[in-house]
């Protein structure tokens, strides 16, 4: 299977600036995302609003802001349609999960002629990596969304539940589950809606279960593995058992509002985003947050999500589309660094992507206290980077999950056919690598981020466990029994 098929048409773009070669460019470029002008979030909505502003007035060439709502851009036919007929956007939002379509179908421009070597320095290597080929960059990542497990303090206190309750382990939060669930709500609620980001928040437990989509190589499938099936029985239990729904409201499982903020669940697998949404729209709700449990025999960790604003290759105003691109999020100039910095710790809640950008966070006193600390202490402490599959894998391991996670299927069975059928597609695959080469081993991903802050450290090496390669000397790490402390949000 060749690498144009992968867009499923993206390969008609590029006949189109040809029709209009002679004609003047547009002053204009269009920005597509699922923030604003008018989003859920004001504060959001407004950060991209400032955005174009800011670089409007100091550019010739303008860009136009285009909101898609939430669901259409993440999980519809939107964005995918509009480079299939010709009519992309010049600059828009791009998840790891989706990176292989859009870079195979030739729909990306390099940015590696605009980006400063000290600035991609800059940037966390575990969440640029995703978006490099042959040392090449192709998005820059705006955050870092880690995963984490929710949980509602009022029903915890209704139900007298104390710390010590607080699950580990993937049986104790079942137990856990049971216990919250009643007529009225589930005890736990996991994403349920098919997608990339169904996907993501799966590979955390599979990963934590000792599972993998490719053998090291990376040339085979390892799904059929029984790391692979423990984690898909776990989500399976969920609904078998009746502690979490089949059907999640609002936009998603990855939608705090209208799930655990309504009640409608105790617990929720959710990410950090969750902590500006809440803040925002539902500021008398009292909730807690802690690491991800983990199965008896397994290892923690936890998944980074990581959007990137990445430019169209076949624009015609391509270089000034990635001139954008770089401006925005990968400049060294101090406007560069606080608006990311604005991003990651006032418009929305995530781990800044960048070192400059934390310390600038850091200085403000972002992750003092409350649930910022514990993603950055606890739910950080080992890390693995969301991972970009080309869409036949990513299509299996979806498959596979829908049909373990809420049609019953047994786990063996569907994990070795979901295999097969990567295996097939491997065997004729010509794009751009599953992994970039330039990938640290995943053991070194939560010293990564600790080197973050390597210049307030005065240990020869970093140390996971030492507050002074976490934020500064001042600050001190939670320590390795607190890893379940309920953490309140409010007096």
């Amino acid at each position: 299977m060749g690498r144009r098929t992968f867009l499923g048409g993206v390969a008609a773009v590029a006949a189109g600036p040809a029709l209009v070669r002679c004609s003047p460019k547009p002053r204009e470029l269009s920005l597509w995302n699922f923030y604003g002008p008018g989003g859920q979030q004001k504060s959001q909505s407004d950060w991209f609003v400032q955005l174009a502003e800011e670089w409007n007035d100091t550019h010739d060439i303008k860009v136009r802001l285009r909101y898609v709502p939430n669901k259409d851009y993440k999980s519809g036919p939107t964005l995918q349609t509009s480079f299939s007929a010709g009519a992309g956007p010049d600059v828009f939002l791009l998840s790891p999960g989706d990176f292989l379509r859009y870079y195979n179908g030739g729909a990306l421009a390099d940015l590696t002629p605009h980006l400063d070597p000290s600035v991609r320095e800059d940037f966390l290597p575990l969440v640029l990596e995703t978006r490099l080929v042959a040392d090449r960059v192709y998005g820059l990542p705006m955050e870092i969304e880690p995963l984490a497990l929710y949980y509602s303090e009022e029903i915890f206190e209704q139900e007298h539940l104390s710390e010590g309750d607080l699950p580990r382990t993937w049986d104790q939060l079942l137990d856990l589950a049971q216990r919250l669930t009643n007529r009225d709500r589930f005890g736990l609620l996991l994403e349920t809606n098919p997608g990339y980001y169904a996907n993501s928040t799966f590979y955390q437990s599979m990963w934590m279960a000792g599972g993998e989509v490719f053998s090291p190589d990376h040339r085979r499938a390892a799904f059929d593995s029984p790391g692979v099936h423990q984690a898909l029985r776990f989500w399976q239990d969920t609904v078998r058992l009746g502690v979490a729904p089949r059907r999640v409201r609002g936009t998603g499982g990855n939608d705090s509002i209208s799930n655990i903020a309504d009640g409608y669940c105790a617990m929720q697998h959710l990410g950090i985003w969750g902590i500006a949404e809440i803040a925002e729209q539902a500021p008398d709700f009292r909730y807690g947050v802690l690491p991800m449990p983990a199965p008896a025999d397994g290892a923690y960790t936890t998944a980074l999500g990581s959007w990137a604003v990445v430019a169209n290759a076949r624009s015609e105003n391509a270089d000034a589309a990635a001139e954008f691109v770089v401006w925005a999020l990968g400049s060294t100039d101090p406007a560069s660094i606080d608006r990311m910095r604005r991003w990651n710790t006032v418009a929305k809640t995530n781990i800044p992507p960048r070192r400059s950008v934390q310390r600038a966070a850091e200085e403000r006193g972002a992750f003092d206290d409350g649930p910022m600390r514990v993603f950055a202490d606890e739910v950080m402490a080992e890390a693995r980077s969301e991972p970009r599959y080309p869409p036949e894998v990513y299509r299996a391991v979806s498959d596979a999950l829908q049909s373990c996670h809420l049609d019953g299927g047994d786990p063996a069975e569907v994990a070795g056919a979901a295999a097969e059928q990567i295996d097939t597609f491997l065997s004729t695959y010509e794009g751009a690598d599953r992994v970039s080469r330039t990938r640290r081993s995943d053991a070194t991903a939560a010293a990564a981020f600790l080197r973050l802050t390597r210049s307030v450290c005065c240990c020869s090496s970093p140390c996971p466990r030492c507050s002074r390669c976490w934020w500064a000397s001042s600050r001190s790490t939670a320590s390795a029994t607190s890893t379940a402390r309920a953490w309140r949000t409010s007096a």
